[in-house]
């Protein structure tokens, strides 16, 4: 069993064969292409380097002596099932490679065969995997456009101007704003930017798992490491290797998991769950939150020297309120996407509506004016789009109530409380930004008619 210690590779490749003289030749063949090698001559002997090292490719042997090749296809696709399998056969066991095709391996290869035969077949199958990744990028710039980025603020042009010029730096970046300020697409865009745009951008949503869960999705498992685990996964860290991770909310990143964040960010090191084997990962970086980490910090609930490594530079996105001039811009984009979409007839707005949109306060900044668009777009069944589309009630006055104003408890509460779900994805955010439960707080919305 062997394994090359090149530190950079073009891929990394797992061969399984039975017969030392085809693995040595088969090695030296792909590491004079780049690539990292690891070599097993058994099942058991791939099973363990499987369970240590990430592969992206196997070229794997269906004549395994006493194991039977498609036994252990089977188990390669639960215990790896990132990793593409090139089937290694005789000329008399074309019929059974077919099968394993079926079965899940991505190729197969006739021996003897040429160095060459086996060099294109290594490319084809690492540049398909890197193809697959490359669409999930696109996919996720399609979901998430940059519409909030284009902008006449001087305040956001700012923002930007800072944001290009740190891009192309590794530097870790702390974006602050308030929900729906387009953190998460500035973050994106900043990986764009940056000479890591050929890689992936991952990205976590902090505040959706628990400190277990979270360990998982960040750093991976090992099949087997805790109940329910099935499967081996990579996790995001691997899949951000040599690009970008893009940690949302961090205010919310458990505190417990904190000192294994900070560790990997200073020394690019982590094991995956279950697993011994210390691994490294070049990524970049970058964190948003609309919460206030000082105070955090000052209260225990987040570690200074995290904040410390993550806040290298500081962005501060302005929200939609503070950034007028582009409201209407940002609306018509909006408007003329959505009638697309849902085949509508509006094509513009009244001087009415547009007025309305002007003056409405945006608790819940783009995201609200994307959600307020949409629906008037799907309900408006003529050209224009009027005040009463929009759906924007008395609470869009300009000046929303603030503390001492000559008002009653319950309209500040009501107000509040109105403000806060609109600048929350869910009512599970919105109760624990309001430090209630969501049972109580679905008994405020009934009691205060929102």
């Amino acid at each position: 069993m062997h394994a090359s210690t090149e530190e950079h590779s073009l891929g990394r490749i797992l061969l399984v064969d039975d017969e030392t003289a085809i693995l040595r030749t088969f090695r030296y063949c792909l590491e004079d292409q780049g690539y990292q090698v690891s070599t097993a001559s058994s099942a058991a002997q791939a099973d363990a380097l499987l369970l240590r090292q990430v592969f992206d490719l196997c070229f794997l042997d269906l004549r395994l002596g006493a194991d039977d090749g498609l036994e252990v296809l089977a188990q390669m696709r639960l215990q790896a099932p990132w990793m593409r399998v090139v089937i290694v056969t005789a000329h008399s066991a074309v019929d059974t490679a077919v099968d394993a095709i079926q079965a899940g391996a991505a190729d197969y290869l006739v021996k003897p065969c040429s160095p060459e035969q086996l060099r294109l077949a290594a490319a084809k199958q690492l540049e398909a995997r890197q193809l697959v990744e490359r669409l999930e990028r696109l996919e996720g710039y399609v979901r998430k456009p940059g519409d909030g980025l284009d902008s006449q603020s001087p305040a956001l042009m700012a923002v930007l101007q800072t944001a290009k010029q740190v891009a192309d730096t590794d530097a870790n970046i702390l974006i602050l704003g308030e929900s729906g300020t387009g953190k998460g697409e500035l973050a994106q865009a900043i990986h764009r930017w940056s000479k890591r745009a050929k890689k992936s951008c991952i990205t976590i949503n902090c505040p959706s798992l628990s400190a277990e869960l979270m360990e998982s999705e960040l750093f991976g498992h090992n099949r087997g490491a805790f109940t329910g685990a099935s499967e081996s996964t990579l996790g995001r860290v691997n899949q951000a290797d040599g690009g970008s991770l893009f940690l949302d909310e961090i205010g919310d990143f458990p505190l417990a998991l904190q000192p294994k964040l900070l560790r990997f960010i200073q020394d690019k090191q982590y094991e995956r769950i279950g697993d011994p084997v210390t691994r490294q990962a070049d990524v970049r970086i970058l964190a948003a939150t609309n919460l206030n980490l000082d105070e955090m910090v000052q209260q225990g609930r987040f570690r200074e020297d995290l904040l410390y490594r993550l806040n290298v530079i500081t962005l501060t996105l302005p929200p939609l309120r503070e950034r007028r001039e582009d409201i209407l811009d940002l609306a018509e984009r909006f408007l003329a996407r959505f009638v697309v979409e849902y085949a509508r007839p509006a094509r513009n707005f009244s001087e009415e509506a547009r007025e309305a949109l002007l003056t409405y306060a945006w608790p819940g900044n783009i995201r609200e004016l994307r959600n307020v668009i949409e629906r008037a777009s799907i309900i408006c069944s003529e050209e224009l789009v009027q005040v009463s589309h929009l759906g924007l009630n008395a609470q869009a006055n300009p000046c929303a109530p603030q503390i001492g104003d000559q008002l009653s408890l319950e309209a500040l509460e009501k107000a509040h409380i109105s403000a806060v779900m609109a600048n929350s994805d869910s009512l599970d955010q919105a109760a624990k930004t309001l430090g209630i439960d969501a049972s109580t707080l679905y008994r405020k919305r009934k009691q205060l008619s929102l």
